[in-house]
């Protein structure tokens, strides 16, 4: 069974890797990066191990031996769920496997927006140790905020947790009021109103693509925060850098976005008013372990005809 991991893998992973139980998978590491490597083991590959770079209709065509596309993470909007279909080939994810480290990173963001710590780092490591006033005035702490969760599956559960132990006040939207989470359900518009930070934690698709957008801006509390850590289709880019621009948004905390890997160029980078991150926020060594053995359970349940776990059902 010839595994194509679709993914710059490191040293260490790949070490790790080779110390488990293979029964018979040969696992091709293939850089995102490296299309050549790619194109050369597509043809061979019985199971594609897929991250972030699109599993587009014209790859699958191009892998006469794909059985099963496994999707380390959640979201399989970057896969063509229907030509998958088409052929016959499975489709899997990991629900919850990324939902801690998905959680954590947006805490860090949350808590650098807070403090500004991007802007006080280069500021000390340029020789500046006093903090001007339109710094000091604009650092604050989570404790007392109102801080609005769009989304009401994993990631904001666990994050919810947390904030309301550190003394936030947690507000959420979601299309309908989900009684397991125990926190105070608001319509969209009323939440990016009352809310001083807003998170995005929803899927995207049709109905969630530029949620966020013009009037969306308007609507929330003059230099409030936005905290983007799930599709960066979800947040207008153009209504984004305008409500930066005049300043009705403090910051804006973006680990995904609209093309990835974004442009060097794009105005996005290089802001004082934005912290952005190359869509790590999953990335973790405990991720990748729990990751990994769901990715080789399934892979081995191919091989010997068994039924794959969380496999997606198309219609």
């Amino acid at each position: 069974m010839k595994v194509l991991f679709h993914f710059q893998a490191s040293a260490s992973l790949q070490s790790w890797l080779a110390t488990q139980p293979r029964d018979g998978i040969d696992i091709v590491f293939c850089p995102e990066s490296d299309v050549d490597l790619f194109e050369r083991f597509l043809p061979q590959a019985d199971v594609v191990w897929h991250l972030l770079k699109p599993v587009t209709a014209d790859i699958i065509a191009r892998a006469p031996r794909l059985r099963l596309i496994q999707k380390v993470g959640v979201g399989v909007n970057t896969i063509d769920l229907q030509a998958a279909a088409r052929r016959g080939i499975a489709v899997c994810n990991m629900p919850g496997v990324n939902s801690r480290a998905v959680a954590e990173m947006t805490l860090a963001l949350m808590l650098a927006a807070a403090r500004r710590l991007p802007v006080l780092i280069n500021r000390l490591q340029a020789g500046h140790w006093t903090v001007p006033d339109e710094i000091q005035d604009g650092l604050f702490e989570l404790h007392g905020k109102t801080i609005g969760l769009v989304g009401s599956g994993n990631v904001p559960r666990i994050l919810a947790s947390w904030l309301d132990a550190m003394g936030a006040k947690v507000v959420y939207h979601n299309r309908s009021v989900t009684p397991a989470f125990a926190y105070e359900w608001l319509p969209l518009v009323d939440l990016l109103r009352r809310s001083d930070i807003v998170s995005l934690h929803v899927p995207l698709a049709t109905e969630t693509h530029n949620m966020i957008g013009h009037a969306q801006f308007q609507q929330m509390k003059p230099q409030a925060i936005l905290v983007n850590t799930a599709r960066g289709e979800l947040v207008d880019a153009v209504a984004l850098r305008q409500a930066l621009d005049q300043r009705r948004l403090a910051l804006a905390c973006l680990d995904v976005f609209a093309t990835e890997p974004i442009p060097l160029d794009d105005p996005m980078l290089g802001r004082d008013d934005v912290i952005a991150t190359p869509h790590t926020a999953w990335l973790t060594r405990d991720m990748f372990t729990r990751a990994m053995q769901i990715a080789l359970d399934n892979t081995r349940r191919l091989a010997a005809d068994q039924p794959l776990l969380h496999r997606i059902s198309v219609t």
